[in-house]
Parts: structure tokens; C-alpha cells; sequence
């Protein structure tokens, strides 16, 4: 599974979001998940933006990406940990509380 991690000029800044230890959600979401780091995914007013792609059987059984906002501190980067570890996009529902972190991406 992979897992897009925005860091650019709000997502992963500590002037922003001071009260979470940016490199320590990237090292935990590698725990479980290829993190790609990525610029600017132009949803700034949402930082920390979040996208979950599902694995190949992830998506044969419907899972599409999953955008997720305001992971903003460790509880939360828990909670999508945890989601990815039962199966993530089309294998596991999305917890109650990260349909509070859900909303569709920008359309380019």
C-alpha cells in the first residue's frame, strides 16, 4: 500500500501545525505503508493532507484513493496506521473517526 504524504509550504510545517512531530508521522506511516513524500497537493487550508492509495486487491474490490485532512497530530496518524494494518481502501472500512479526516482531493 502506498500513502502520499504532502510537505510543502503548509503540510509538515511546525509554524503551521506546531504540535506534531512531522518526521516522526512519516516514520510511523512506513511502519506500515510506502510513504511517498510529495510538494504541494494545493489544499493548504487542510493541512495535513493524507492520501491513502489501496493495494492492487484494495481497488479490484472497489477501494479507490482516500484523502484524509487535519492529520494533525499522533492519535490521528494512529488511527490511519491502524486502518492500513486491517487493509485499508476496499478491504477495511474507514473508522468513524477518519470519516471526520475524509474529503474528496482537488480536481486537476
Amino acid at each position: 500500500m502506498r500513502v502520499t504524504v504532502c510537505r510543502d509550504c503548509c503540510c509538515g510545517s511546525a509554524r503551521k501545525v506546531p504540535c506534531l512531530d512531522h518526521d516522526e508521522q512519516i516514520r510511523l506511516l512506513g511502519e506500515v505503508a510506502e510513504v511517498r513524500v510529495t510538494e504541494c497537493l494545493d489544499v493548504c487550508d487542510q493541512a495535513n493532507v493524507i492520501v491513502v492509495q489501496p493495494t492492487p486487491e484494495g481497488r479490484a474490490a472497489g477501494g479507490r484513493p482516500v484523502w484524509l485532512a487535519f492529520v494533525n497530530d499522533g492519535h490521528a496518524t494512529a488511527d490511519v496506521a491502524d486502518w492500513i494494518r486491517a487493509g485499508g481502501p476496499g478491504l477495511a472500512p474507514l473508522p468513524p473517526i477518519l470519516e471526520l479526516h475524509r474529503f474528496s482531493g482537488p480536481r486537476r
